[in-house]
């Protein structure tokens, strides 16, 4: 399995140890699947110019995670600050709104789309803001999209028709309210839907292949 990532990276900092970590959901994404097993990785993003970008640069090349295509823009990198809760859980507490993943959106290229077309799958995610370009994407390689708790029906419309797989953060969403989610998205052809929760410590993953086959696995 080839798979390319696009979009955002950040990194988070952690205000009770005083440290930073390379973040981001499509990072994490990238590098989790190198982790995993994948044979080729590539990541395009856009890069600031300080430390932390460069810090983030270095995990991913020493991951094995290619992002020679990742656009350069000078100022600074997302940096959401994060806090745990009692129970250890990561609470986000925001950050600067002057950064670069703030100020600039990618816009693809013919040379991405080439570069594309060496991977199986693209992952993107709603903090990409590429809502605009799946159209274009969808085109060249089959499209993986976390959705994190967005599942407002005038979104899914915007998205799910360009895209083969979809995730979904199922933590705040009771029985009913999954099985209404996934009656809603059966209108799409998706071939894969991911519904993620935690029942009584244990995280699960509902998995809907082309919305006719539905179930749960633990771990």
């Amino acid at each position: 399995m080839n798979i390319i990532t696009v979009g955002d990276n950040v990194v988070d900092c952690y205000l009770d140890k005083g440290v930073y970590f390379p973040g981001g959901n499509c990072v994490n994404v990238a590098v989790n699947s190198k982790r995993s097993g994948a044979n080729k990785v590539g990541y395009i993003g856009v890069f600031a110019t300080d430390e932390k970008a460069k810090h983030i640069k270095y995990a991913l090349q020493s991951e094995g995670v290619d992002y020679e295509l990742s656009r350069t823009v000078e100022g600074i990198s997302g940096q959401p600050k994060v806090s745990l809760s009692e129970d250890g859980d990561r609470i986000f507490i925001g950050g600067p709104k002057n950064t670069v993943q703030h100020k600039m959106k990618l816009k693809m290229i013919q040379d991405d789309y080439e570069y594309m077309s060496e991977f199986d799958v693209c992952h993107i995610s709603c903090y990409s803001s590429l809502e605009e370009e799946l159209s274009g994407i969808s085109k060249h390689i089959n499209i993986s999209f976390d959705f994190s708790d967005n599942v407002d029906p005038a979104y899914l419309q915007k998205v799910c028709p360009h895209i083969s797989i979809g995730f979904f953060s199922g933590a705040e969403l009771s029985d009913f309210e999954i099985d209404d989610l996934v009656k809603l998205l059966s209108q799409y052809d998706m071939d894969i839907i991911g519904i993620t929760r935690v029942i009584n410590l244990r995280c699960s993953l509902l998995m809907a292949s082309g919305t006719s086959k539905m179930s749960w696995t633990y771990w």
